[in-house]
């Protein structure tokens, strides 16, 4: 750069020498200097003012073709260009340390933001179940109370929904950051769609009664990571029931649509304004409908998705009410003995 610097500067002096006097002109070597300065810092800039003032000598000032500087003004012109290259390579070096404590305090600034929304997310997934958890252990362990064995099946049942909760968002959370670390490693295998909905059912508990699920007999199989598509599954099914009222069922249908097994989970709930179909996707976002919750299930389903070339999007209903969440994903080419 600095070659360059300098040989373009004085391939200026020389077209311009029939417009204005060379020792004007010599002035342009001062952006060669500042330029030097300024990108690549002092150690490069001294050289550059020394080799620009030998240069306008032996080409431009008499008696050329020597770099003797007999002339006081060289060795003027020398000492203003070392002192423009000390000056202009100091205020670049003070401006880059400043633009980089700027950038580590706004990177500070921003990971605790990530930590405290990553607090207000999950704080109330987590105290919701944990207060549910020790309601019920307490009623068991209160020797004052005489429960029937109904009452007791009821509290132990309750015990273990709030605990698969909890399991499910400490595994959100795991996914989240396996995700945001690089893409996620699959194993892929032959399932059929409706296997993998049975699994992810299971996973629901009673609410898995409100899934109302329908699939034509003839969907080919799709060659995925059944613990991805699982979790895919189980994030889309719990939202949608989250924002449908106890007594609307969630309906989901599926089809084969130009290769690509697609599969829609319908719900009965306020529904997702057009501006938040795509925000609804990012980690700890939820829609301006929603209420509580921790914004990771949506992220994580595409995500895991995206890893088995798939897809997840928001389809518009509007004449039936509610949200439409798409999952799509290739079909298997071949036909083999399927995974169980």
């Amino acid at each position: 750069m600095s070659v360059v610097a300098v040989a373009l500067v004085t391939g200026a002096v020389f077209v311009l020498r029939p417009l204005a006097p060379v020792l004007s002109l010599g002035v342009l070597y001062v952006i060669a200097v500042v330029a030097v300065a300024v990108v690549c810092g002092l150690a490069y800039a001294i050289p550059v003012s020394v080799v620009s003032v030998l240069i306008k000598k032996k080409l431009f000032l008499p008696p050329f073709h020597t770099f003797a500087l007999r002339d006081s003004a060289n060795w003027v012109a020398l000492a203003v260009y070392i002192a423009v290259a000390v000056v202009v390579s100091e205020l670049a070096t003070r401006s880059r340390r400043l633009g980089r404590e700027a950038v580590e305090a706004e990177t500070l600034r921003q990971s605790d933001a990530v930590k405290t929304a990553v607090l207000r997310a999950v704080s109330h997934d987590l105290r919701s179940p944990l207060t549910a958890i020790r309601a019920a252990s307490e009623g068991l362990d209160n020797s004052a109370l005489e429960l029937s064995a109904s009452e007791r099946d009821e509290l132990f049942e309750t015990i273990r929904i709030e605990l698969r909760r909890l399991e499910r968002l400490v595994d959100n959370l795991l996914d989240l950051s396996r995700l945001e670390a690089g893409p996620a490693l699959r194993k892929p295998e032959l399932w059929t769609i409706d296997t993998l909905l049975a699994r992810a059912l299971e996973q629901l508990g009673p609410d898995a009664d409100r899934v109302d699920v329908k699939l034509p007999s003839d969907l080919e199989p799709i060659r995925v990571d059944a613990a991805h598509v699982e979790r895919v599954l189980v994030n889309l099914l719990e939202n949608a029931l989250k924002f449908s009222s106890p007594t609307d069922p969630v309906e989901v249908s599926a089809a084969a649509e130009s290769g690509r097994a697609v599969l829609r989970v319908r719900d009965r709930g306020p529904g997702i304004a057009e501006a938040d179909r795509e925000r609804i996707f990012d980690a700890f976002e939820r829609g301006s409908a929603a209420g509580h919750g921790s914004g990771l299930g949506l992220a994580i389903a595409r995500g895991f998705a995206q890893a088995n070339g798939g897809r997840v999007w928001v389809e518009a209903t509007p004449e039936r009410g509610g949200s439409t969440f798409v999952l799509e994903l290739p079909v298997a080419l071949e036909r083999g003995a399927l995974a169980r």
